[in-house]
């Protein structure tokens, strides 16, 4: 008994100087708690999402399975809360034969008031197996090629026909979805193919001018696409833009909201780094 008690201090001594011990089983859950909220991470940002958008994407993530979506978009309400079951694995030489895994669930939120970094929180795993989603449908093709062996060419010193011109546009083979705009200015005729965005990413849309002396057709930079930078109008295809210089700084009074986010996405895909968002 006086043993004991004189080992007392000393073990006292060795968990407060020390800290308590933790477990491999608890180390392997903080790796599979980490799993998620990198899963989080990648569902971060104010673009809005549907229930099977969030479900894609978080299915395709490595070592995330997703076991139940609740909510339909990330704009209402509350957002999408969407339960993954990941893994984590650790491994202490000292106390365990071999490494210890664990399997946990844990919940996710996509919302606007989400945080980077977020920590998922800890949920009990339903029951079932994981689900699947079908990958989002890819928006309608623009007729590219069509449009530019079609539109007409007018020689130097000619007249274009605007009622020619629409003519050929309506006779094109397209998607329903795509919306078109014919308009005359200055001599010429431009078109405008276009497919409405999500207000976030880039725009598609095709864009072409018959000029005397000149058919053109061709699609405005990534930049000239965001939202607010005009690129995918009836006026530019009547009076076609260079892009905005990227080399310019971000803080630049010329550059718009949309540009900056843009040159900055340039950016990061010319340096190998990943998305955004």
């Amino acid at each position: 008994m006086r043993r004991l008690l004189l080992l007392a201090p000393l073990l006292l001594f060795a968990v407060s100087g020390c800290g308590v011990l933790r477990s491999s089983e608890d180390e392997a859950t903080d790796s599979a708690r980490d799993v998620a909220r990198k899963a989080g991470e990648r569902l971060y940002g104010q673009r809005p999402r549907t229930a099977e958008e969030v479900g894609y994407i978080t299915s395709g993530i490595e070592g995330v399975e997703v076991l139940r979506v609740n909510g339909a978009s990330t704009r209402d309400g509350d957002g999408i809360e969407v339960v993954v079951r990941t893994s984590g694995t650790a491994y202490d030489q000292k106390f365990d034969p071999e490494p210890v895994t664990v399997r946990r669930c844990f919940a996710v939120r996509v919302s606007p008031k989400s945080e980077w970094r977020e920590d998922p929180r800890d949920v009990d795993c339903p029951d079932g197996p994981r689900l699947t989603f079908a990958p989002p449908p890819e928006p309608p093709a623009l007729p590219h090629e069509e449009l530019r062996a079609k539109l007409p060419r007018v020689p130097e010193g000619g007249r274009v026909d605007e009622a020619e011109v629409r003519r050929v546009v309506a006779a094109l083979d397209m998607d329903r979805a795509i919306r078109t705009e014919v308009k005359a200015g200055a001599g010429r005729v431009g078109v405008l193919l276009s497919v409405e965005g999500n207000g976030y990413d880039p725009q598609d849309c095709l864009l072409g001018r018959v000029s005397p002396g000149a058919t053109e057709v061709w699609v405005p930079s990534r930049v000239q696409r965001m939202r607010g930078e005009g690129g995918c109008t009836i006026q530019t295809a009547l009076d076609r833009r260079p892009p905005p210089l990227c080399a310019a700084p971000s803080y630049a009074p010329g550059l718009t909201a949309g540009c900056r986010a843009a040159c900055a996405g340039r950016a990061r895909t010319s340096a190998g780094s990943p998305r955004a968002g």
